[in-house]
């Protein structure tokens, strides 16, 4: 059984989009995309540096654009055929177009307010996330609490993401919590998954009023709890509310693993999920789409794990 996810904020990176622009058709429907949610992705993910692409309200639109023209390259979702969806934080309103819940427009007019209104919040109070490699969960979680930092992606494969302001991750940084050998700051632009998102909580849940989605056509794996949702509705009002509370992505890798998934595709920019999954996952085959050059691998993987 084939798992195809898509991958959260941090995964950019200059440029990154320049060669899928390059294939037939991909530029005239990211320029339909832009002009549809107002914001030149094109322009972004072709000449922005590294610090445009890191702003919140740009990074969002930018990563689901990516991950929907790199599945489209790869195929049809009935080509492709996965047998389950998943998608790490922003990665998640991906997954929902390629279960079916949303269209690409509606995805992209979401992520759009999603990101803009993230960006607002985050612009309150200076605030941040690190990731954690190594280490005991347990241990780190508390170490984590006693510093008034948040474990805002339970990540698995020994990996936590903290999240909290500057000075708190700053003593992170000084005092890390026993046996994790890293601290690494991530390209975001917020404590995203904390408390100091609740106010984008209402505005997304505004913007999610108008739009109607439709029940999973496959297996919907949600970051809240590494459940499978089969409502739309019930989808959609999680997309709303897991901006403001963790991502437990290692609840999600145990749902994989109890549904017999056999191989693991991530869309652009892969590669930081397919990290985790050969870690968590053994014995799952996997494959990070960066490239239109590791398309034809993918299908390959695809002919192999098809549920089709």
């Amino acid at each position: 059984m084939l798992v195809l996810v898509a991958p959260g904020q941090g995964a950019q990176t200059p440029g990154f989009l320049t060669d899928w622009l390059a294939l037939p058709g991909a530029a005239d429907r990211v320029a339909a995309w832009s002009d549809a949610i107002g914001l030149d992705l094109v322009h972004f993910g072709t000449k922005a540096d590294a610090d445009e692409i890191r702003d919140t309200a740009v990074a969002q639109p930018l990563l689901v654009a990516a991950g929907l023209l790199s599945a489209a390259a790869l195929g049809d979702m009935s080509e492709i055929a996965p047998g389950v969806v998943a998608g790490h934080s922003v990665g998640e309103i991906t997954a929902a177009a390629f279960a079916g819940v949303l269209d690409d427009t509606a995805a992209l007019t979401l992520v759009r307010r999603r990101g803009l209104a993230m960006a607002e919040a985050a612009a309150v109070t200076g605030t941040g996330m690190s990731a954690l490699l190594g280490g005991d969960p347990e241990v780190s979680v508390a170490h984590l609490e006693k510093l008034g930092l948040t474990p805002a992606n339970m990540n698995g494969a020994g990996q936590i993401v903290a999240a909290g302001t500057l000075e708190q991750l700053a003593a992170l940084n000084e005092d890390k919590p026993e046996g994790v050998r890293k601290v690494v700051p991530l390209k975001v632009a917020g404590a995203f998954h904390t408390r100091h998102m609740a106010p984008a909580v209402d505005k997304l849940a505004e913007a999610a009023k108008a739009l109607t989605p439709a029940d999973p056509k496959v297996a919907y794996v949600s970051n809240k709890d590494g459940q499978v949702v089969a409502s739309g509705a019930e989808l959609l009002d999680r997309l709303v509310g897991q901006v403001a509370n963790p991502v437990r992505w290692d609840l999600c890798m145990e749902t994989f693993k109890e549904l017999g998934v056999t191989a693991l595709i991530e869309v652009c920019p892969g590669g930081t999920l397919t990290g985790l999954a050969k870690r968590a996952l053994p014995g799952v085959k996997t494959l990070a789409l960066k490239t239109p050059a590791d398309l034809d691998a993918a299908r390959e993987l695809v002919a192999e794990h098809t549920q089709a």
